[in-house]
């Protein structure tokens, strides 16, 4: 069975629309990913259970895994990416901004070390920072990068049209 997952890539411009594209991407916590950063990065999302609306679980799980609700405005559609897992993400961009310094993840439990019975509790995300999109391309889990990429992609369409 396939498991899918629903996320939001919030990003933000500079006020004069000059300065590069960010976007907002969070750490996984735990031991296994303590000392890992290039390739580790990815945008807030999380599970559906069967019958729950997409957008809707998207919003759940930017606000337990960042400790903000996410913003209200226009989100744009980025469409799914499958992970070499096999797990589908749907995902939306919105605009908005959010101090990472404020933010805070819900935690879960998990066994560490592995296969030791012993039971540690840790965060979804130990941090969040924003990355121009150079830096996320890096950054990011390599299947989640195309979201960013269309979300680029329909920035410039839409500034195409205006």
């Amino acid at each position: 069975m396939v498991r899918h997952s629903a996320g939001i890539v919030l990003f933000r411009r500079s006020p004069d629309g000059a300065g590069p594209l960010e976007v907002l991407l969070g750490h996984p916590g735990g031991p296994y990913w303590a000392t890992k950063d290039e390739g580790a990065w990815g945008i807030p999302k999380g599970e559906m259970e069967p019958g729950e609306e997409p957008l809707a679980v998207a919003r759940r799980e930017f606000e337990e895994e960042t400790g903000h609700p996410a913003p209200v405005g226009r989100e744009i559609a980025l469409g799914e990416i499958t992970k070499k897992s096999g797990k589908v993400v749907t995902a939306w961009a919105v605009e908005g901004d959010l101090d990472p310094a404020a933010a805070h993840s819900t935690t879960f439990q998990m066994e560490w070390p592995p296969n030791s019975g012993h039971v540690i509790e840790v965060p979804e995300f130990d941090r969040v920072a924003w990355f121009v999109t150079d830096d996320a391309r890096t950054r990011m889990r390599g299947a989640e990068w195309p979201l960013v990429a269309r979300l680029i992609e329909a920035l410039e369409t839409a500034a195409k049209t205006t």
